[in-house]
């Protein structure tokens, strides 16, 4: 699996995600010193592994992304504000998972917002998740929540209002 295949490769990931930064960095209407990336699921992943990486972003957004690592952050490596939604209730994303991110952050000095939603499984802004996920992809976790979608979307607003002044 391609995802699979990316992760287990940071330098191929950083690659892909510099790549696609320098492409919007060059479209006229876009403020170089203002960009920021949000991911959802494998993006939400490779957000954070950005982050960690010390990647020059004003904001970093994973949204029941993936939070394990082989690359914790480094003291004083995280550029970015990071701001992580996660499902309280996410069989891929566990508890403890969870709480070692949080120290993992705080350790590095990092700004940083975890949020949990209870109860909110893998997927929880896709209206689609049980389908999609759940069936066409064996991934049973999958559900939508549309408590947790509104108050994550909402959560994605107020952090870029504030990190991107």
């Amino acid at each position: 699996m391609l995802s699979t295949e990316i992760r287990s490769n940071l330098p191929l990931m950083q690659a892909r995600f510099d790549a696609a930064r320098d492409l919007l960095r060059a479209q006229p209407n876009v403020d170089p010193a203002r960009i920021g990336a949000i991911g959802y699921c494998f993006g939400g992943g490779v957000v954070l592994e950005m982050a960690r990486a010390g990647e020059n972003l004003r904001g970093a957004v994973s949204v029941h992304g993936m939070l394990d690592t082989t690359a914790p952050a480094k003291a004083g490596a995280v550029k970015a504000d990071v701001l992580v939604l996660a499902g309280g209730a996410d069989p891929y994303v566990t508890k403890d998972q969870v709480d070692e991110l949080d120290r993992e952050l705080k350790s590095a000095g990092a700004r940083y917002k975890i949020v949990t939603y209870p109860g909110a499984k893998h997927a929880f802004t896709n209206p689609a998740a049980r389908e999609y996920g759940g069936q066409q992809f064996d991934m049973p976790g999958d559900e939508y929540n549309a408590d947790a979608d509104r108050r994550s979307w909402n959560e994605i607003l107020a952090f870029l209002e504030r990190v991107m002044k």
